[in-house]
């Protein structure tokens, strides 16, 4: 999985820019209708899950924990086409929906972090990030309709934030180990 994450740093980066637009949108429009939000939700898992997915598969040869990353590919794409086909689930089945991908997504994080705790260091981001998603996943499970909608909005928009700056953060420290990664690996195969 080092050397997966290592060649494919973009994933991580682009999961967090994903996550970050999300959270932006929906923070600058608190106006949202629960009908926008579950586009919006949908959008961000689809494409958070499509980004895992991609990762996992071209790696799949190269790498034994690849399943991890399609397992998490495959919850944010499960959680996206929900939304996308029964748009008028109830508000409800809605916020535990994101809820329960949060849980699953935070715990398949710190996974991949304790897989890589050997070899990269920084991989605290990553367990921060899914620390975050967990403590999210478990507000929203404890308290599932909260004070209304808008505060409900506030709170998916800080954690996306929140996750996509330590996702891009970790997807930079990433990249830059993999550039210094390559002349040692230069070097190995003279």
């Amino acid at each position: 999985m080092h050397d997966t994450l290592l060649r494919n740093w973009w994933m991580l980066a682009l999961r967090g820019a994903i996550a970050i637009a999300f959270g932006l949108l929906a923070l600058l429009l608190p106006g949202l209708t629960l009908l926008s939000l579950i586009a919006l939700f949908a959008v961000y898992a689809l494409f958070g899950g499509a980004v895992w997915m991609s990762g996992a598969i071209r790696n799949r040869r190269a790498d034994d924990h690849w399943w991890v990353l399609l397992i998490a590919g495959l919850a944010g794409i499960g959680a996206g086409l929900i939304a996308l086909v029964h748009p008028a689930l109830t508000a409800l089945v809605l916020i535990l929906l994101i809820g329960a991908n949060a849980l699953v997504t935070g715990l398949l994080d710190i996974v991949v972090a304790i897989r890589l705790r050997r070899r990269l260091h920084g991989e605290w981001l990553l367990v921060l990030a899914g620390l975050a998603s967990i403590l999210f996943g478990a507000i929203v499970f404890l308290h599932p309709m909260g004070a209304g909608a808008l505060p409900l909005v506030w709170l998916v928009s800080v954690y996306a934030i929140a996750t996509g700056s330590l996702l891009l953060a970790l997807a930079w420290r990433v990249h830059a180990w993999a550039h210094a990664a390559q002349p040692e690996a230069m070097a190995s195969r003279t």
